[in-house]
């Protein structure tokens, strides 16, 4: 629940900036002000290690690419909408990965799951009604952040295969710091004295994010932890209220609840799979 108030937390600040500054400078600091505590651990600690890559160089740069991309994209997202309902448009990243995992990694997805899919992409219609009084650049713009999102978990379950963690997230920040870096003479904008712990809040909440969430991974089944990504709605709702006195309309709320309850069968049945797979790896030993 830390991680994902933590990531919470980080759209925050990063929704105040895109008020005088780009997405893209946001995320170039975000992401220069997170790889801070790995350069340090690297050429302090001599943890060299985590400069090693195994045998996935160019999926790892990909990763970092994407990743790069889907900050940016997901700035841009929060900068449009109110908090509470770019949130919910982002949980429909769970949506897209049976259908990537079945065209990229030959994965089988069953029945109620591809329900699960349709009655989610269902209370996406509802929450962009009319009624929901949502805007439409808004909408394509966090649908195409949702969407690399799954991207970016489909190349992680592979690549987690082959490298580690720690690995990946280095290089992400790296690479992504200097793809960010590239058009800032553009963009760039002198950060006013006020917006310097704003800056170094968007990097150091989006570190905490990432480190809390690696020891709730570690710690708990993946599915349990996946559940708590929900609490997000609560925190975004909350700080939209707070900050910006922005409050769900009846569509959105309605919507939401149908895009949640959808992401919760997926999980159950992703996690009922797992269990499954376990016994039967079991009962051959």
């Amino acid at each position: 629940m830390g991680a994902f108030l933590m990531f919470t937390v980080m759209n925050v600040f990063a929704k105040l900036l895109s008020a005088t500054h780009s997405v893209i400078e946001i995320a170039f600091y975000r992401n220069l002000i997170a790889c801070m505590p790995f350069l340090i651990l690297v050429f302090v600690f001599g943890k060299r290690d985590i400069l090693v890559i195994r045998s996935k160089p160019s999926l790892v740069g990909l990763r970092a690419v994407l990743g790069a991309l889907s900050l940016v994209t997901t700035f841009a997202a929060f900068s449009l909408m109110p908090m509470a309902e770019t949130t919910v448009l982002l949980f429909t990243s769970s949506l897209f990965i049976p259908l990537l995992g079945v065209l990229f990694l030959g994965e089988t997805v069953g029945p109620y799951r591809w329900a699960a899919v349709m009655i989610g992409f269902a209370g996406v219609v509802i929450m962009v009604s009319p009624e929901g009084n949502m805007s439409a650049l808004g909408i394509m713009v966090a649908i195409a952040a949702a969407l690399m999102h799954a991207t970016l978990q489909i190349v992680l379950r592979y690549l987690g295969r082959y490298e580690r963690p720690e690995t990946i997230t280095f290089y992400f920040l790296v690479i992504g710091t200097l793809i960010t870096a590239l058009p800032l003479p553009l963009v760039a904008v002198t950060p006013a004295l006020d917006e310097v712990p704003l800056l170094f809040g968007v990097g150091l909440s989006g570190a905490l994010a990432q480190w809390m969430l690696s020891i709730a991974f570690r710690n708990a089944p993946a599915a349990v932890v996946t559940v708590f990504n929900y609490s997000g709605i609560v925190w975004a709702t909350l700080f939209g209220w707070l900050i910006w006195n922005d409050w769900p309309l009846p569509a959105v709320l309605a919507g939401a609840g149908i895009v949640i309850a959808s992401n919760a069968l997926i999980i159950w049945r992703e996690s009922r799979a797992g269990l499954i797979t376990g016994a039967r790896i079991r009962a051959k030993f």
